[in-house]
């Protein structure tokens, strides 16, 4: 019993943190109607072209200025008062999310609307996402910070498991709009969650002075500093090829597995629920640190690939439910190495390019994919995920030795790290 209470401890330690809770609470509404509204897209998309590239164009117009402005919102992160930009930023996604659904219900929507939305929610991504990650340290600290991390991905997977189920439903009743329109009401909570922080019991870095270079500074600093610039290499991969999820399981349903939307909302589902199994471990037990995000990536190919080889539904649910397993524990190590890493002053830019290297990399990406499948089949999208996973395990194998010979730095991360674990 006294093992079990421990673990629960270990499991949950940053719920224990007041502001935490309140955030939780916001988060976890809103993110379920964002997933909503991402399934809801992508299948309006698929009805209005039958294409998959025009789907992987639409998502790569939802990225692209992540790629573009995702740097200098790293840089607006480390000048500014995080909350009060999220707070700015989540109403102009709520808005966002009002117009499309208004167009969809009244049955005027076109193409060209949902990619120009599609744009303006990637440029409010650009400087929220930043901001965001960046703020989860100020608000739980050093020492809770990879726990607060892999419990903010299992809400994720969490609302990934609900929001694509609920969407299928809605889909296949009443159309794609209401899940739009379901989703701008979900920010109210999310930004009252914020308004309501104690706004004293709360770590801020100290603003960086605005100054000119400062974005070509954080660059220098990553690319002299390997704790951060493997990291962010690998994620920049496999966050190209292999996340983009977006494209690849929707073609799948649809022409690899013959599922329509309720089967394309089971499997996006089905990758949830992995995630939260894996998200709870990593919370839990997990470790940072370049070995574990190299195994992470090798466990990733490995489940892509099978979900690219599955038969039929019921083993690609169970392949997916892996692949959601695998890829919440390759995000989740991968940014707490980061943060942990990042000297304060620094962090918004480091974690700005962690969230290029993720979703910035979509309008690489998801054309690539698209084209892929379109040439090469349904699965080919999953299949070259896999490969690109497994050379992003090669490469941790091979920054581990470089780090290796930088001992100094190497006892700083590993100092960090074990002042990060929870108590047992």
């Amino acid at each position: 019993m006294t093992r079990l209470i421990s673990a629960r401890s270990a499991t949950f330690a940053a719920l224990a943190i007041p502001n935490y809770r309140r955030y939780v609470r916001g988060q976890a509404v809103s993110l379920t109607g964002t997933w909503m509204q991402m399934t809801a897209q992508a299948w309006l998309v698929l009805t209005l072209t039958h294409s998959a590239t025009k789907l992987g164009l639409v998502v790569a117009l939802q990225t692209l200025p992540v790629l573009l402005l995702g740097p200098y919102g790293g840089v607006v992160a480390d000048r500014v008062d995080k909350r009060r930009l999220m707070v700015a930023l989540q109403i102009a996604m709520g808005m966002q999310a009002l117009v499309l659904g208004l167009l969809t219900v009244t049955g005027v929507v076109q193409l060209w609307e949902i990619g120009a939305l599609a744009a303006l929610l990637g440029l409010n991504n650009a400087f929220e996402n930043p901001a965001r990650q960046s703020f989860m340290l100020e608000m739980v600290g050093a020492e809770d910070l990879r726990n607060a991390v892999s419990l903010n991905s299992v809400l994720v997977n969490v609302a990934r498991t609900l929001g694509p189920a609920v969407a299928g439903v809605l889909i296949a009743t009443v159309g794609e709009g209401l899940c739009f329109l379901l989703n701008a009401a979900s920010f109210i909570p999310v930004v009252l969650s914020l308004l309501r922080l104690d706004r004293s019991a709360l770590c801020p870095s100290l603003p960086a002075i605005r100054a000119p270079g400062q974005l070509r500074e954080g660059l220098r600093y990553i690319a002299r500093t390997p704790e951060l610039a493997w990291p962010l290499a690998m994620m920049a991969l496999v966050g190209c090829l292999a996340y983009e999820f977006q494209v690849s399981l929707p073609v799948m349903a649809r022409q690899g597995l013959h599922a329509g939307a309720t089967g394309y909302g089971f499997m996006t589902a089905a990758m949830g629920v992995g995630a939260v199994a894996g998200g709870l471990l990593v919370a839990a037990r997990g470790r940072t640190g370049l070995p574990t995000l190299a195994l992470s990536a090798a466990a990733f190919a490995v489940v892509l690939t099978l979900a690219a080889l599955a038969p039929t539904m019921g083993v690609e649910l169970v392949a997916l439910a892996l692949t959601g397993w695998a890829s919440i524990s390759f995000m989740a190590t991968g940014n707490s190495t980061l943060q942990l890493a990042a000297e304060p002053a620094m962090r918004g830019r480091v974690m700005s390019l962690w969230f290029v290297a993720f979703q910035g990399s979509t309008p690489i990406g998801g054309p690539i994919i698209g084209w892929v499948m379109a040439q090469a089949g349904a699965r080919a999208g999953l299949g070259v995920g896999a490969v690109a996973c497994l050379l992003a395990a090669l490469m941790g194998v091979t920054a581990m030795r470089g780090v290796r010979r930088r001992s100094p730095s190497a006892a700083h991360l590993r100092a960090r790290e074990h002042r990060a674990e929870p108590s047992a």
